[in-house]
């Protein structure tokens, strides 16, 4: 492992480089805080792949891009004198110290629960309005299903038991039955949103992260389509012209791959 000096240097030198290119290259002085979100979120989205196939040089180098964009942000609020990276790494370095307050404060406290109930209780009290404030409005559904009901469950609004939360879903999917038997497609939509949402809510309970379940599930399927596609080229097919019964032996074969 590196030093904090060697830590603190490599820092500095992204720094220097930052000036530099803000000041020499021509695509790096033209940009803003505008032009480079789209750019940011795909960073984000490639750290997440990585994350998801385990691949740590790429973690590594995914952490590097996102970390040059933070700091491309800097650059561009210091030129306005609205903030610099000074301003940013003191000011998530007092958040961290004002909520947690069980570190390096008089707090006691004694699970993981504790902690997410005081952060919430600490940001209401920080002049939030609802627990749900900070839930970014252009999340993906999925994850924003996620990052709602792990908000107000920090606060006490949850369910005791898992298999409340399950029961919860049986009771869901019957009244998506019932709407789909009425053929109501608005109510339809409705109930299907539901029974997503307390899905969601029971990965929770069960310790794990729907987002990263459903894009594992993703490509596993896109693993063994693909192999079914490559399978029916050998043998001279198009996947159109072969029967559903004839793709399924390809596909269990896929399974076993």
């Amino acid at each position: 492992m590196t030093s904090r000096k060697q830590q603190l240097e490599a820092f500095d030198r992204l720094l220097t480089i930052m000036d530099e290119l803000r000041s020499k290259c021509p695509w790096d002085k033209k940009q803003t805080l505008e032009s480079l979100r789209p750019l940011t979120i795909e960073e984000t989205y490639e750290l997440a792949d990585a994350i998801l196939d385990q691949n740590l040089e790429e973690v590594k180098g995914e952490l590097g891009d996102l970390l040059l964009h933070i700091v491309f942000y800097a650059k561009i609020g210091s030129e306005s004198n609205d903030f610099d990276i000074t301003s940013v790494l003191n000011g998530i370095c007092e958040k961290l110290i004002q909520r947690h307050p069980h570190i390096y404060g008089d707090i006691n406290v004694e699970s993981e629960q504790e902690v997410k109930q005081n952060w919430e209780n600490i940001k209401l009290k920080e002049g939030k309005s609802s627990v749900l404030q900070g839930v970014p409005k252009s999340l993906p559904a999925l994850v924003k299903a996620t990052r709602i009901q792990e908000k107000v469950a920090g606060v006490g609004f949850d369910w005791e038991e898992p298999e409340q939360v399950f029961a919860k879903i049986e009771e869901e999917l019957n009244e998506l039955r019932d709407e789909v038997r009425t053929n109501n497609q608005q109510a339809i939509e409705a109930e299907f949103g539901d029974v997503l949402f307390s899905l969601i809510n029971y990965a929770r309970f069960l310790g794990v992260n729907p987002e990263n379940a459903l894009e594992r599930t993703n490509k596993k399927f896109i693993k063994r389509f693909q192999y079914l596609e490559q399978q029916a080229k050998l043998k001279k097919r198009t996947l159109s012209d072969m029967s559903l019964s004839e793709m399924d032996v390809i596909w269990e074969e896929a399974k076993r791959v």
